[in-house]
C-alpha cells in the first residue's frame, strides 16, 4: 500500500450512525509503522506557516482533525501540495521528506502521529542540507 519515499493520502475508517461518526488509526495496514508519539497544533495565526524542515528517520500521519491546511512536501526533486479538511483523511509523509503547513483556517487542528519520539538531531532545518542530502 504506501511506496517507498512516497506521501500518499489515506482514508482512514468512518464509522458513522445518528450519534455521529468515529475515526481511529491503528499500527496496520493503515499506518505502516509503530507510532512512538502524537502531537497536535491549533491556534496557528493567520498567515502563519509551520513545518519548515525534514526528517532523516522519523515517518508521519497527518490528519485535519478540524478546519482546514495546506501540506506543501518536496522530496529533493519535485513539489507537492496536499489539502486536509477531512478528519478521515490522513496524509502519510514517509522520512526525508521537506515539509510545510500553510493557510490554516480559523480554528483548525492538525493531529500528527509520529514513528519517533522528539530528537533534534533527526531534523534537517536547512533545505540546502536536506537537498544535499537527498541528491
Amino acid at each position: 500500500m504506501f511506496g517507498a519515499g512516497r506521501a500518499e493520502i489515506i482514508t482512514l475508517p468512518r464509522i458513522s450512525d445518528a450519534r455521529g461518526n468515529l475515526t481511529f488509526v491503528e499500527t496496520g495496514p493503515r499506518l505502516p509503522f509503530d507510532l512512538r508519539r502524537a502531537y497536535w497544533l491549533y491556534d496557528v495565526p493567520g498567515g502563519e506557516s509551520r513545518g519548515g524542515h525534514a526528517h532523516r528517520h522519523m515517518e508521519q500521519l497527518l490528519v485535519a482533525v478540524s478546519g482546514s491546511f495546506t501540506v506543501v512536501l518536496h522530496d529533493g526533486v519535485r513539489e507537492s501540495k496536499h489539502f486536509l479538511n477531512r478528519s478521515y483523511y490522513g496524509l502519510y509523509i514517509p522520512r526525508m521528506m521537506w515539509r510545510r503547513l500553510e493557510d490554516f483556517s480559523s480554528g483548525s487542528v492538525c493531529l500528527a502521529l509520529v514513528s519517533t519520539v522528539y530528537e533534534e538531531a533527526d531534523y534537517f532545518r536547512s533545505f540546502s542540507e536536506f537537498l544535499a542530502a537527498v541528491q
